[in-house]
């Protein structure tokens, strides 16, 4: 009976093995991401992306490609989620299919986190190189400490060519040229190697004596300490001094060769330049807002006044990276992604000239499909149940006005 439990054990310990190795050297590409794996608030109340260009829809191996635009860190930031103190500018994508080849804020080089200001906007830009054929979703991406990735919108983009031709040469500060995508990868792959072979060759040490079944037993009668010998205690101490040996010579053997080093930059980047948009001279005030549940619609009643000197009409409320347009006031030609502009989304009751000094009471519906394919309509199940968004208003000359709107959202199934 006993020959038999060690024989299963070992059966078992090694099918873990293949397992693990399995594991490690089989990774399945991910078959989607996106902002709709986001809860609604966070895409409404946090980071509102805007005016942005996808420079390019199809691009090869080692050309560049640009997403530039504007952010507005929203006032009402959640309470939920930390404050975006310490940010990093990303773009989301499906792994490396392309290299960050640089990032910018107001004009500002960033390589490294940023502070942000609650209730300002930002110009930015980010330089993509293309590193993997195939049909890529690219998106805008912030990273906030603990508040985690917030992603913006995302655009198809097509790169061509062979992934083999790929070349990312930088020069270090020492004038040496290099190529970081194959740099010193034998001596990566030849350090794996050394140590799963140490790892393996302990596990393999194991193996041979009664492994999860007996040794339980064992510990259960009281007899633990007899399953640890004074020869397995002196193998235990050899792989211990072999390992620091190893990383000792190799750390000495590592600064002999590459005297000089600096260390990762990890610093925070303060007072980053804002975009001054236009001053409004329309205020808002939300009277009230439902989500019409049947009809995928949001319908909201707006006190609209006009404090400027020409008159304005409403032509887009964007939220969470969709954009819902009246198409008599304004039409897109920046190629936005179709599945996140809604051409004709906005109806207003009322949308005639606002004229100076005039108030009004407007009922504004943005309905699309786009409500339950993102996923915007969850919000109505939040325990606060509030979205965001803004307004832009337009006056006969083109010239554009944005107002930040924030209240509470109620439902309505009829």
């Amino acid at each position: 009976m006993k020959i038999i439990k060690d024989k299963v054990a070992k059966l078992s310990f090694v099918a873990l093995l293949v397992a693990m190795a399995t594991a490690m050297f089989y990774a399945p590409a991910a078959s989607a991401h996106g902002e709709k794996s986001q809860a609604a608030f966070m895409r409404m109340r946090t980071i509102h992306w805007f005016d942005l260009n996808w420079s390019k829809e199809e691009v090869a191996v080692n050309d560049t490609m640009t997403i530039s635009g504007k952010f507005l860190v929203f006032a009402g930031w959640p309470e939920t989620v930390d404050k975006p103190e310490v940010s990093f500018l990303n773009v989301g994508i499906p792994g490396p299919v392309f290299i960050r080849a640089g990032s910018w804020i107001g004009g500002q080089l960033v390589p490294r986190s940023v502070s942000l200001e609650l209730g300002e906007v930002y110009e930015f830009k980010v330089l993509l190189k293309a590193r993997r054929p195939g049909d890529w979703h690219v998106h805008s991406m912030m990273n906030v400490q603990g508040g985690g990735p917030i992603i913006g919108p995302g655009k198809w983009v097509t790169v061509t060519g062979s992934m083999s031709e790929f070349v990312n040469p930088v020069t270090t500060l020492t004038g040496q040229t290099i190529n970081l995508e194959n740099y010193a990868l034998d001596n990566v792959y030849f350090w794996h190697a050394v140590w799963f072979a140490i790892a393996f060759a302990w596990l393999i040490f194991w193996v041979k004596r009664p492994i999860f079944v007996p040794r339980h037993i064992a510990v259960s009668t009281g007899k633990a300490d007899s399953l640890i010998s004074s020869g397995d205690k002196k193998v235990g101490m050899l792989f211990g001094v072999g390992t620091m040996v190893i990383v000792a010579a190799s750390m000495a053997s590592t600064n002999e060769k590459y005297p000089v080093t600096t260390p990762l930059q990890a610093g925070l980047l303060r007072g980053m330049k804002t975009y001054q948009m236009p001053e409004a001279t329309v205020s808002v005030k939300v009277d009230d807002a439902t989500y019409r549940v049947p009809g995928r619609a949001m319908q909201m009643t707006l006190t609209v006044t006009n404090n400027g000197d020409s008159a304005v009409r409403l032509g887009e409320f964007n939220t969470a990276g969709v954009r819902f347009l009246d198409p008599a006031v304004h039409e897109d030609d920046t190629n936005y992604p179709d599945d996140l502009l809604a051409e004709e989304g906005l109806t207003v009751s009322d949308n005639s000239p606002l004229a100076p000094g005039e108030t009004r009471t407007i009922e504004v519906t943005a309905s699309d499909a786009a409500w339950e394919v993102y996923r915007l309509a969850d919000l109505i199940y939040d325990p606060d149940s509030r979205f965001a968004g803004l307004l832009f208003f337009w006056d006969a000359n083109g010239n554009r006005q944005l107002v930040t709107v924030d209240a509470p959202l109620i439902p309505t199934f009829i």
